[in-house]
């Protein structure tokens, strides 16, 4: 038998028949989809998201975006709150629309998280050439903006024709279901296959369900690793993101629990522990904290689970720096299995940590080690609640004191969503994470404009959370847009929008690297041209009311935490205003991160800025 239908209306209802299952849990793979529509998608796509219905039960429940990128955060958002097994559809027009999905897919990708993307594409039977928004490529014609999407995607597919569809989207569900390969999976579609009929096989409608596996290691990996830890006098783990994705937060702890081994974890693993269980010793590398890049850098093994080992984490190849250190690298995927010239243990975060506990029954860290770490763990949470505690209410708190009052504000169960800036380096460092997925930080690709959205995204993935978005003015002027959106759907995301008149991260960079701050503040231009003047009159907590939203200002640490409870109270989306004390009041890096100096300059800072530079990359170490 066969179903008579355009190309866009067998997509959808494909789509709403594929599942993932882990554990014998079913979940629906595609859940959603987000669309901006324009002459690319609107008769295709579009028309076939409206005959399928977009009332509650519709086939593919439908999302208004506002921004093309915005929508990709907003479906990374979902699909790391489900771990990875539910994922969310994009919709685009080819040109603009397509092109702005670029940096989002690229998020993606980089995160390991899955989105299918559905960007129209120019006409593949060009009836006229060139149409609105073609790319005319002097050297090949066959070539649209949506190519700016290959290297950004996991999987890519164009189908020029209704047959192509089949093999094209059981490829794509292959890899989105697939936790060593997933990320942005890219359907290009033009417009005109969109609207073509065809008559297709009703076993391509079937219930299909993608299985994710749980591979467990090889057992001379295993023993080699096992043989490793016990051979070590003081091992380290460092959890990543992978720990979270396999939810395997009991299995890490009950490895801690027997062991005594320290647990550090990247951005992407805080919370893989809870912020006060015995091993647990916060975050790690160039944004971590001094009691776990000390073990680092004594560590003679180091464990990694589910951790790509960027820069950050191994605060570029300075951190780990015991002559004898050795890597075991537990990971899904092969490729980060085998770095650091580590032991390579290619296996299911939550299988592998079973089995190595299994493996390492009766092993246990000398308790010198485990009462060092106790006592550096101790004196980690003085300096944490330093940082947290206002010099006095009535004056303007600091960016760490926000933190802190959020901190003595959230319960288990609320969600906080940071990206990029100088706020994720003191989350990483002082955040206390209570439960797996209440730490929600992008910094694989360290995205302004990620946290609006994405906290969108979190909130339709886990509608019985509190959702909380820290924003800084910077980011905030990028991408508010999606705002809009979460007024027009009713969800309560809480906004906390901090004005510092500028990009905090990179202006501390700057000075660091001998660029005085250039074009880091918010601020008018002086007499001689830079900007060094007044703070722009703009006002962000106006701005934020005029898109729909609740708007609770503070000007002191005591209105804060007021306000903070009535936003976290609120039955709608809200927001808390705070202008910050640009005193710093966070704990200084523990660990270097390689921000290449000029070589030679004329000006004196640059050239402190360089002699700095070369003691740190003198101690640089590549691990083989």
């Amino acid at each position: 038998m066969t179903a008579h239908l355009t190309v866009a209306q067998a997509l959808v209802r494909f789509l709403a028949r594929q599942y993932t299952e882990r554990d014998g849990r079913r979940h629906r793979l595609i859940e959603s989809c987000w669309g901006i529509f324009g002459h690319g998608n609107v008769a295709g796509i579009g028309q076939a998201l409206v005959q399928s219905g977009h009332a509650p039960g519709a086939e593919l429940p439908f999302h208004q975006g506002r921004n093309e990128q915005a929508m990709v955060h907003a479906a990374v958002g979902f699909a790391r709150q489900r771990n990875r097994l539910s994922a969310q559809a994009v919709t685009t027009s080819i040109g603009p629309g397509a092109t702005n999905l670029v940096t989002g897919a690229a998020l993606a990708t980089v995160n390991r998280l899955p989105v299918l993307l559905l960007p129209g594409d120019t006409f593949a039977t060009r009836p006229a050439d060139p149409v609105l928004q073609q790319l005319e490529h002097p050297g090949a014609g066959d070539v649209s903006v949506n190519d700016a999407l290959r290297p950004v995607s996991r999987w890519f597919d164009r189908v020029h024709r209704p047959e192509a569809l089949i093999p094209a989207a059981l490829q794509a569900m292959r890899v989105l279901a697939d936790p060593a390969a997933t990320g942005a999976v890219t359907l290009a579609l033009p417009q005109d296959v969109q609207a073509e009929a065809h008559d297709w096989p009703e076993e391509f409608f079937a219930v299909r369900v993608w299985p994710v596996p749980r591979p467990a290691p090889d057992p001379a990996a295993l023993a080699a690793a096992a043989h490793a830890v016990r051979a070590a006098r003081r091992p380290l783990l460092v959890a990543g993101g992978g720990v979270h994705h396999s939810e395997a937060e009991d299995a890490l702890r009950a490895l801690a629990d027997a062991t005594g081994i320290p647990v550090a974890t990247t951005q992407a693993g805080k919370g893989a522990l809870r912020h006060d269980h015995p091993c647990e010793v916060g975050g790690i590398g160039h944004t971590g904290t001094a009691v776990a890049d000390e073990l680092a850098r004594r560590a003679d093994l180091v464990i990694g689970v589910g951790t790509r080992w960027t820069d950050f984490t191994t605060a570029s190849g300075t951190l780990f720096a015991a002559r004898d250190v050795r890597f075991v690298n537990l990971a899904i995927d092969g490729h980060d299995a085998h770095k650091m010239g580590g032991l390579p243990l290619v296996a299911d975060a939550r299988a592998g940590l079973a089995a190595l506990t299994e493996a390492l029954a009766g092993y246990r860290v000398d308790e010198a080690y485990a009462a060092e770490y106790a006592a550096g763990k101790k004196r980690w949470q003085s300096v944490t609640r330093a940082a947290f505690t206002p010099h006095a209410e009535s004056a303007r708190p600091t960016q760490t004191q926000v933190i802190g009052a959020l901190d003595a504000l959230v319960e288990d169960t609320d969600v906080v969503i940071n990206a990029a800036g100088s706020m994720p380096g003191d989350l990483h460092k002082l955040w206390r994470a209570r439960s797996p997925r209440q730490y929600h930080l992008e910094y694989g690709y360290s995205c302004m404009g990620y946290e609006i959205p994405a906290a969108i995204g979190v909130a339709l993935a886990a509608p019985t959370r509190t959702v909380w978005a820290l924003v800084g003015d910077g980011t905030y002027l990028m991408m508010p847009t999606e705002l809009v959106t979460a007024v027009q759907e009713g969800i309560p995301i809480k906004l906390v929008l901090v004005q510092n008149h500028g990009y905090a991260s990179i202006g501390g960079l700057s000075e660091a690297t001998g660029a005085e701050g250039f074009g880091t503040a918010y601020r008018y231009r002086a007499a001689d041209g830079t900007y060094t003047g007044d703070p722009l009159p703009v006002d962000l907590a106006a701005n934020a009311a005029s898109l729909g939203l609740t708007v609770f200002r503070a000007a002191t640490s005591a209105e804060l935490r007021g306000a903070l409870a009535a936003a976290r109270a609120a039955q709608g989306p809200a927001c808390v205003y705070v202008e910050t004390d640009p005193a710093p009041t966070a704990p200084p890096a523990a660990a270097w991160w390689d921000v290449p100096v000029a070589a030679t300059a004329a000006r004196p800072a640059a050239r402190r800025a360089r002699a700095a530079y070369e003691r740190h990359a003198a101690t640089r170490r590549r691990h083989l």
